[in-house]
């Protein structure tokens, strides 16, 4: 490094050396610093001697955990050996007895075990101990236990002349002998240890003494210190300081010396010159706020007069003048109010609030102008016995004091052409507003209920109206102390004259209510004949399902047996269909009046809907309700007059008895319904009793319809197809498809059983289509023109969009027109002649051929052949069954059925053929077609090949 850098480092770190040393001298010459250096020394002894005491304190317990952890735990180790030795010679000596083969081994184990512990706790014994001669007698223990144990072995061997008890007891005794010295040793131990930490302590003590007494005569030095040169010199500023805070400020202020305390003095010198400047501004920043108050007197728009106590003008500013209406050079300063009177004579009351009120130093008064201004002049008396008057102009709240008058008087007209009557009460109960509504609703006058009067008091009058009858004041009280504690919303009172008012509380900020009132009686009626109509049918006022209901629980949960018969009417919807609904509605009318008369009065009619009626026979044993279930069948079928109509009509009735078939509302209803069914399935104009089995076929039917949904998605449905054989040419002509539901639990299931259920629940629209469909794409690939038949359920034709499904199988398949036939019904005719009829001709137009299915089984009109061209009639199987049976005249309806087919151009195919003689009566009554079990029951598509192979050799294939 160069001598120059040098020279630069060695200069700075002088510099630095020297500014440290001045600040320091500096420190050490004011009175922190004097401080600091007494509190530092004090520090520096009180620490010396704290560490000296704590090192002390930390070799004691270093000496004790040394006596404990070298000393007394060597011993209690070496005890322990000689335990673990101890109980080695009793295992063995069990061992010894011991014939139990597995006991020795048991033994032997925790002769080993123990071996290893003593081991362990010799080797804690000698590291506590840090003796040589414990060392030294933890190894003579070892090599004796060494050599007990192997005479023990030997001694178990049986073969070692030389081993015996003697010889083992002996090498006992050198163990004992051994772990003796050991637990001496480490005793011996402990004992120098413990004369070693008492010198020490004792050692301790005589030096912490000889400690505090220095440590007490270097604290006594620095305090004297401190007081010679701290003490005296602020004696004397807190003498300086008190006579400046006294005022006074000529006081001599000494010199300090260059320490805090000469600072103190220098800056209690500039207070106080201070002090007496800040005095001299004070003077004039008052007499310019003097100025400026007048300035603001001057500029507010309150006229101000200030009077003093020699009743002369102190103060007054020019709007003062305007409003006293005199001259404002009159008010000036020291004016005498005396002077004042000729000028104020003319001022109306303005001028007369300046004079003195003996006894009334506080006055108020407004007065108007001649120029229709409004003043509001108020005096006030000042403390040296003056006065002051302020002079406001306050027409624009004389206008808005009109105003709300005004508004209160539309309020008040408000309030009287409410339609609810109004009460307001304070917190005492007295009233404050009310409006002639309330008057007119209870019929009080107006002249004995004014503002204050106690809400006890109107209701006296109330009750002396007879506006609540049966009810005294204190009984309305109460309730309606109730009624505002533990319920919000509206309450009701019902007056004597029948009408009812409802009534709101509620309550105000200030511990006062309001009470509204309203003549509800109408709504009230509105509301009783509303409820009334959602309980009862609206036609024959009868209770509907949810009154019907609820008698049946209340008569249930009072224990009753009872009855409950389900009723429903035949051949109601024929007379609907046919003399119109307004004959129905009073027919239903009609059927409600003989039922009233049939049962008694404690029993219960409804109707539940539709043709639909139910009853409820109260106390009713099975022999009761059998009589009730006959008399009402007998009473219903007898003619009805309606309207000019003579109308005849049955009904059915299921029953359930509570509580044999049930204690539920809707498990009687439930069961009654399913009597009814097996009722109605029986036969027409019956009743039948609830029979648990039946429960049970309901269950299963709504399994098989719960099954009838998924079946479709699943695939279970398969097509079965039956020849249809001309006679003309013994051939077959064609197949009829027929659809059969293989149920992968219950196997093949018959229509019969699923197509009635599919028809209620919609399904049979799906089914359709997919039948439709698939029979087509079977047929297309038939021999030759054999035709495909398909049957076409009634629901079907609800829908709009049958034409479209059929052109769509059509077209998907591939299968011509003229093959297809559709089968339908009479019943299909007699939903919509109009629409259904629409239907079949677009169907027909297709080249789609129609055949009425079932004919002569149901109401068989010839206006449905004149109204739509079939291109054939199937003759139902009921007719053909009887073929060949003495006095059947069915032949007779096959023939007539024949002979109108030719005549009309129609085929005609004869169903359930099974023996030859059908066969010959049906081919000598010309018949055209035939179908039977006689050719073939129905088979699936893939036995069709087969099939036409068997009939051979009898009919030949078309």
């Amino acid at each position: 490094m160069p001598r120059s850098a040098l020279t630069t480092v060695f200069r700075n770190t002088a510099i630095r050396w020297r500014s440290a040393v001045s600040r320091a001298a500096s420190l050490c010459m004011t009175i922190r610093g004097r401080i600091l250096i007494a509190f530092t020394v004090m520090s520096m002894i009180t620490a010396a001697l704290g560490g000296y005491a704590t090192f002390g304190i930390k070799a004691a317990g270093l000496l004790v955990d040394k006596t404990y952890d070298e000393s007394l735990m060597s011993i209690n180790y070496a005890r322990a050996a000689a335990t673990d030795f101890a109980d080695m010679r009793a295992a063995f000596a069990r061992l010894w007895i011991a014939t139990d083969a597995e006991i020795r081994a048991k033994l032997d184990g925790e002769i080993r075990r123990l071996a290893k512990t003593l081991d362990d706790d010799l080797a804690v014994a000698v590291q506590r101990s840090q003796s040589t001669r414990a060392k030294q007698a933890a190894a003579n223990v070892k090599h004796a236990v060494a050599d007990w144990t192997t005479m023990r072995e030997r001694l178990l061997d049986r073969t070692k002349l030389d081993a015996n008890w003697e010889t083992l007891d002996t090498y006992t005794g050198k163990v004992d002998e051994q772990i003796d010295l050991l637990v001496n040793y480490t005793a011996g131990d402990g004992f120098v240890h413990r004369q070693t930490a008492r010198a020490t302590v004792a050692r301790d003590i005589n030096l912490n003494i000889a400690g505090t007494a220095l440590a007490l005569l270097l604290s006594g030095l620095v305090a004297w210190a401190l007081v010679r040169r701290i003490v005296r010199p602020v004696a004397t500023a807190s003498h300086v300081a008190e006579c400046i805070a006294t005022g006074k400020l000529d006081v001599v202020i000494p010199k300090g010396s260059a320490d805090e305390l000469g600072d103190l003095l220098a800056s209690m010198g500039l207070m106080r010159d201070n002090i007496k400047s800040m005095m001299d501004r004070e003077v004039a920043q008052r007499r310019t706020a003097q100025t400026r108050l007048a300035d603001a007197l001057e500029s507010s728009k309150e006229g101000v007069v200030v009077v003093d106590a020699h009743n002369c003008i102190a103060l007054a500013n020019s709007q003062a003048a305007d409003f006293l209406g005199i001259p404002a050079d009159l008010l000036k300063p020291g004016t005498p109010l005396g002077d004042l009177q000729p000028a104020l004579k003319d001022s109306a009351g303005a001028g007369k609030v300046l004079l003195r009120r003996d006894g009334d130093p506080q006055a108020t008064g407004e007065v108007l102008l001649a120029d229709g201004r409004w003043l509001r002049i108020s005096q006030s008396a000042t403390r040296d016995q003056g006065l002051i008057v302020v002079c406001s102009d306050i027409t624009l709240p004389k206008k808005q004091e009109a105003n709300l008058r005004q508004t209160n008087r539309r309020l008040d007209a408000a309030l009287d052409n409410m339609s609810q009557g109004l009460c307001f009460f304070d917190a005492q109960n007295r009233l404050e507003v009310v409006n002639r509504r309330f008057f007119e609703i209870f019929g009080l006058s107006r002249d004995e209920i004014q503002p204050d009067t106690t809400f006890r008091k109107i209701l006296e009058l109330s009750v002396a109206s007879q506006n609540h009858a049966g009810m005294t004041v204190d009984d309305l009280l109460a309730e309606q102390a109730n009624f505002r504690r533990y319920t919000n919303g509206t309450h009701f009172y019902e007056l004597g004259d029948g009408r009812v008012v409802a009534c709101v509380y509620n309550s105000t900020a200030n511990g006062g209510w309001v009470a509204t009132y309203e003549d509800v009686t109408e709504r009230r009626q509105a509301e009783t004949k509303i409820m009334h109509m959602a309980r009862h049918d609206a036609l024959t006022n009868l209770p509907n399902r949810v009154l019907f209901r609820e008698e049946m629980e209340e008569a249930l949960l009072r224990g009753e047996e009872l009855a409950v018969l389900f009723i429903d009417l035949d051949r109601f919807k024929g007379v609907n269909d046919t003399l119109g609904h307004s004959v129905g509605d009073a027919l239903l009318c009609a059927v409600t009046k003989r039922l009233q008369q049939a049962v008694s009065d404690f029993d219960t009619v409804a109707r539940l809907g539709g043709d639909e009626f139910a009853i409820i026979q109260l106390g009713a044993r099975p022999t009761l309700a059998t009589e009730l279930a006959a008399r009402i069948i007998e009473s219903i079928a007898e003619p009805f007059d309606v309207h000019g109509n003579q109308v005849v009509i049955g009904t059915s009735i299921g029953i359930a008895i509570a509580p044999t078939d049930g204690n539920e509302p809707d498990q009687l209803l439930r069961n009654a319904d399913m009597a009814l069914y097996r009722a109605k399935s029986e036969g027409r104009g019956k009743y039948h009793f609830f029979q648990p089995e039946m429960d049970a076929k309901m269950q299963a039917r709504r399994n098989l319809e719960l099954d009838l949904r998924q079946a479709l998605v699943a695939g279970e449905f398969e097509l079965y197809y039956q020849p249809l054989v001309d006679l003309a040419t013994d051939a077959v002509s064609g197949f009829e498809a027929l659809v059969r539901w293989n149920h992968p639990k219950r196997g093949l299931i018959s229509p019969d059983d699923f197509i009635p259920i599919a028809e209620e629940i919609g399904l049979i629209v799906p089914m359709g289509e997919w039948v439709l469909k698939q029979a087509c794409r079977d047929a297309v690939n038939w021999p030759g023109n054999l035709t495909v038949a398909v049957n076409l359920s009634a629901v079907q034709f609800r829908n709009p969009t049958l034409a479209l499904s059929v052109v769509g199988a059509l077209g998907a398949s591939g299968l011509a027109a003229s093959r297809l036939e559709l089968e339908i019904t009479e019943s299909v005719l007699l939903q919509d002649d109009s629409a259904v009829l629409d239907t079949l001709h677009q169907i027909r137009e297709l080249g789609v051929k129609i055949s009425m299915d079932d004919f002569g089984t149901g109401y068989s009109s010839l206006s449905y052949l004149r109204s739509f061209p079939f291109d054939k009639i199937k003759i139902d199987r009921s007719f053909v069954r009887e073929l060949g049976k003495e006095n059947s005249d069915c032949i007779a309806i096959i023939r007539a059925v024949t002979r109108l087919g030719r005549s009309l151009g129609m085929v005609t195919t004869a169903e359930g053929v099974e023996t030859e003689e059908q066969l010959e009566i049906l081919r000598a009554e010309e018949c055209t077609q035939v179908q039977g079990y006689l050719f073939s029951p129905p088979r699936p598509v893939a036995e069709i090949p087969a099939i036409l192979e068997r009939l051979q050799p009898r009919v030949r294939a078309a």
